[in-house]
């Protein structure tokens, strides 16, 4: 009879290892790897650069080249994958049969849940455009334009993969002077059009500022080559979230700016006839007076509402 082995992490190094590895209720933010090919153009190198630059602070970049077919053999990226706990890829090569190649995926459990490859038909790099860019790690706006992106069943795909790869950290509040960096992706005759702006705020003389959008690139042109979208069943699969994850609002609690838990609490109605206090004499009632009882015997008190005539 084999008994199972309880390891345990002997360095911080395996214990961050053992703990990546092990299923999450809350995730953290999604990592996205860039993986260079055998062979590589300078086009798709210097994409994959800015990209990487793009995404920076949630992005690992492999400079060494790698033999790699994602459409043929998935184990090399899920390899990758566990190594940086990476769920989003972006792959660039470069050959005959396919030039200018990028296949940009997900990745579900550490495996290959979709990939679309594309095919870059122009490429202008942001040394290209002028003026300053947005500093690292800027939470961008997304635009789509285009109905095929909600008609076409691997666009739709598609723009879900472009939000997965461009949204980074989940924020509840945005000020208006943190909106700096725009995404627009278009599709025009079949083709994707990726825009990257810079947000610039001026006076207009009113509260409401004037907003400008000035480029600052990277700028592609894209067309779809091949595409791997996973299962309905699988896909429906990894959209499922935790019974644990949501939480229950409570009803009349809440907190204050510092943490502090607040509560209100409900009672009912109360009778304060028949309160019970302390027996003290000044509480006491006085019984009635004998002559004020007896009829007709002494004079009568005039009330308040009574009015002396002169």
């Amino acid at each position: 009879m084999a008994l199972q082995r309880v390891v345990k992490p002997k360095t911080q190094r395996g214990k961050r290892f053992l703990e990546s590895r092990e299923p999450k209720i809350f995730e953290n933010t999604k990592q996205c790897m860039f993986v260079k090919g055998g062979n590589t153009s300078q086009t798709v190198t210097q994409l994959l650069k800015e990209f990487c630059q793009l995404k920076k602070t949630h992005s690992v970049m492999y400079k060494r080249k790698n033999i790699l077919r994602p459409f043929e053999d998935e184990t090399p990226l899920e390899f990758f994958s566990q190594k940086s706990d990476a769920s989003l890829f972006m792959f660039g090569s470069h050959s005959k049969k396919r030039p200018n190649n990028i296949v940009l995926g997900r990745l579900f459990d550490h495996h290959i849940l979709d990939m679309i490859e594309l095919g870059i038909d122009s490429f202008k790099s942001m040394s290209e455009f002028e003026g300053p860019k947005c500093p690292v790690g800027t939470k961008p706006c997304l635009m789509f334009a285009g109905e095929q992106f909600d008609t076409d069943p691997e666009l739709k795909r598609l723009k879900n993969m472009l939000i997965d790869f461009f949204r980074g950290e989940v924020v509840k509040n945005i000020r208006l002077q943190g909106l700096e960096h725009v995404v627009m992706v278009t599709v025009v005759d079949g083709k994707i059009l990726v825009r990257n702006y810079r947000i610039i705020l001026k006076k207009s003389g009113s509260r409401v500022p004037r907003v400008e959008l000035d480029e600052m690139g990277p700028s592609v042109d894209f067309s779809v080559r091949r595409t791997k979208i996973a299962s309905d069943d699988l896909y429906k699969r990894a959209l499922k979230k935790p019974k644990t994850s949501t939480i229950k609002k409570r009803k009349n609690i809440s907190k204050d700016a510092f943490g502090s838990q607040l509560g209100r609490v409900h009672m009912q109605k109360q009778d304060l006839a028949n309160l019970q206090t302390r027996k003290m004499k000044a509480l006491k009632r006085k019984p009635a007076a004998k002559g004020d009882d007896q009829e007709g015997g002494g004079k009568r008190a005039k009330s308040d509402d009574e009015t002396v005539n002169t």
